[in-house]
C-alpha cells in the first residue's frame, strides 16, 4: 500500500452520502482540510435509492390519481395508463439535476473527493485506490442497504428489494409487501396509484407502527377505502415460487399469492470487511456505536447516519454530519434530540409527526400528567378544497409543553415544520394559539389544534 505521507487531512470521510457529504461541506466551511471517499455515487442512498426517487414515483401516482378522479373537480381528463419509461425518465432527470449539483458544490468547497472503494486500515487513515489516506480524524459514514430475512432469497425479479422497485420496468399487476414501515407503505401507496393489487404484510399490529396509535388507524382507514389490503399481527413464515409469481406463508398459515414480492423490512448498516473491527471499533449487529457527539470509543474515529443506531433519515444523516464536523473545527454543537426530528412518511394520505406519542408521554410523566386533542381536517377549509380527510394530534403534558404533533393528510409533511418549532422550543398551546396563521391553508388547522388545546376552540367543538 503506498503511503501518501505528503497530505494529511484534518479529516477524511469514507462514504458520500447524506451524513457524509454534509461532514465534508461543513467542515470544509469551517477551514478544515477534507478527503471524501465514495465508492458509487456522490449522494448515496437518499439521492439515488432512497428519498429522492420514491418521492418521485409517489408523485407520479399522485398525477395519475388526480387524472383519474378530475371529474369531481369539473374538469374532464381520460386516464390512459402508466408509461413506465416515462415515470423513470421522469425520476431520473430530478436525480439526475441533483447529482450535478451536488458535485458542483462539493467542487466547490475544494473537498478532495476520491472515488473508490476504501476501508479503514488504522485510527487515522483509510486505503483507497492503492493509497493510503491518512488524515487527523475519521469520519464513517458508509450507509445502509435493504435487510432480508433468513432463508428469504432476493432474486430482483420475482422477489425484490426496495433498489429493485425503484428501477422496475414494468408495473405489476399484483403485489406483496413484506413489512409495513416507512418504506412498505410508501411503495403500497405509489403501486395502488400506478393500478397494482397490493397487499401489505406487517407482523406487528399496525402500519406505521413506530407512528402514534392514532395515526397508524388512521392510515389503516385510509388504505381500506383506497383498496390497499393489509394483514397485520402475524409474522412471516415463507415464501416460494409459483407457475406466475410468489407465494407467502404465515406463521398461522394464511397464504397470499402474488406476480412480486417486495421486501421491506428495513434497512440494515453497511460494515462488514471495511476494517472497523479491525481497528477496534466497538459495534452491535453491524451497527457502530457512538456517543451524544458521533464519537466512537476509538477518540480518533466518529461516525453517523444509518452505520449507528439512531433514526434511519436522510436530514438525520445531515445533523449527525454537521454536529462532527463543528466538533472537530472546535464548536460546541448540542447533541441531537432524536424525539424532535420531524418524521414524514409520504403516502396518500401523508403521515408526520414530530416529538413523542401518547403512550410514551404516559410512561414517562405518568397517564394523569399527559392531554391528548385531535382536531379533524373536515374543519379545515383548504383540506376540504383538497378533498384530504384525516387529523392533527397534540399530546400535551398537563398545564405544560406541547411534547408530540401527530398528522395525517394530503400534504401534512409540509406542516412539520412548524410543528417541529413547537415541540424543540417547547411552545405553551396558548403561545401557539395566540398566532396567527393564514386562511385558507392546512397550516391553520395546527393553529385551530392550538387554539382547542388553549381551551378557546374556534373552528371546532367543545
Amino acid at each position: 500500500m503506498a503511503n501518501d505521507a505528503s497530505t494529511v487531512f484534518d479529516l477524511v470521510i469514507l462514504g458520500g452520502g447524506s451524513g457524509g457529504y454534509a461532514a465534508a461541506l461543513r467542515a470544509s466551511q469551517l477551514g478544515l482540510d477534507v478527503a471524501l471517499i465514495e465508492k458509487n455515487k456522490l449522494g448515496g442512498t437518499c439521492l439515488h435509492n432512497g428519498c429522492i426517487p420514491t418521492k418521485a414515483l409517489l408523485h407520479a401516482g399522485e398525477v395519475a390519481d388526480q387524472a383519474r378522479e378530475a371529474g369531481q373537480f369539473g374538469v374532464k381528463t381520460s386516464f390512459e395508463g402508466i408509461d413506465i419509461a416515462g415515470v423513470h425518465k421522469y425520476k431520473d432527470e430530478v436525480i439526475s439535476g441533483l447529482y450535478k449539483g451536488l458535485q458542483g458544490l462539493v467542487a466547490s468547497r475544494k473537498v478532495t473527493y476520491i472515488e473508490g472503494e476504501g476501508r479503514l486500515s488504522s485510527p487515522t487513515s483509510v486505503d483507497v485506490n492503492g493509497q493510503r489516506i491518512q488524515a487527523r480524524h475519521v469520519l464513517l459514514a458508509t450507509g445502509s442497504v435493504p435487510k432480508s430475512l433468513p432463508g428469504l432469497d432476493i432474486d430482483g425479479n420475482r422477489i425484490i428489494s426496495s433498489d429493485h422497485a425503484l428501477v422496475l420496468d414494468r408495473v405489476p399487476e399484483s403485489a406483496i409487501i413484506l413489512g409495513g414501515g416507512v418504506i412498505g407503505v410508501e411503495f403500497a401507496s405509489a403501486w395502488k396509484s400506478f393500478g397494482t393489487d397490493v397487499t401489505v404484510i406487517e407482523g406487528l399490529k399496525h402500519l406505521v407502527p413506530v407512528e402514534d396509535e392514532n395515526s397508524s388507524k388512521i392510515l389503516e382507514r385510509a388504505f381500506r377505502k383506497r383498496g390497499i389490503k393489509f394483514n397485520l399481527g402475524t409474522f412471516f413464515e415463507k415464501a416460494e415460487y409459483t407457475e406466475n409469481g410468489v407465494r407467502v406463508t404465515l406463521a398461522d398459515g394464511k397464504t397470499f399469492e402474488a406476480e412480486v414480492l417486495l421486501v421491506a423490512i428495513g434497512r440494515g448498516p453497511v460494515s462488514q470487511g471495511l476494517g472497523y473491527e479491525e481497528q477496534g471499533v466497538a459495534m452491535d449487529r453491524g451497527y457502530v456505536l457512538v456517543d451524544e457527539y458521533m464519537q466512537t470509543n476509538v477518540p480518533t474515529i466518529s461516525a453517523v447516519g444509518d452505520l449507528v443506531p439512531t433514526l434511519q433519515l436522510a436530514h438525520v444523516g445531515f445533523a449527525e454530519g454537521i454536529l462532527v464536523a463543528e466538533r472537530l473545527a472546535g464548536l460546541k454543537p448540542v447533541p441531537i434530540d432524536y424525539d424532535g426530528v420531524p418524521r414524514v412518511t409520504y403516502c396518500h394520505p401523508e403521515v408526520a409527526s414530530v416529538g413523542i406519542t401518547e403512550a410514551k408521554a404516559k410512561e414517562i410523566y405518568g397517564a394523569d400528567k399527559v392531554v391528548a386533542l385531535k382536531y379533524n381536517l373536515a374543519g379545515n377549509g383548504k383540506s376540504k378544497i383538497l378533498k384530504t380527510a384525516g387529523e392533527i394530534k397534540l399530546v400535551q403534558v398537563k398545564d405544560g409543553a406541547v411534547v408530540g404533533v401527530h398528522m395525517v393528510g394530503d400534504r401534512m409533511g409540509e406542516q412539520v415544520g412548524e410543528a417541529q418549532l413547537i415541540y424543540n422550543w417547547e411552545a405553551l398551546p396558548a403561545e401557539v394559539a395566540q398566532l396567527i396563521h393564514a386562511h385558507p391553508t392546512q397550516n391553520e388547522a395546527l393553529g385551530e389544534a392550538h387554539l382547542a388545546l388553549a381551551g378557546k376552540p374556534l373552528h371546532a367543538h367543545d
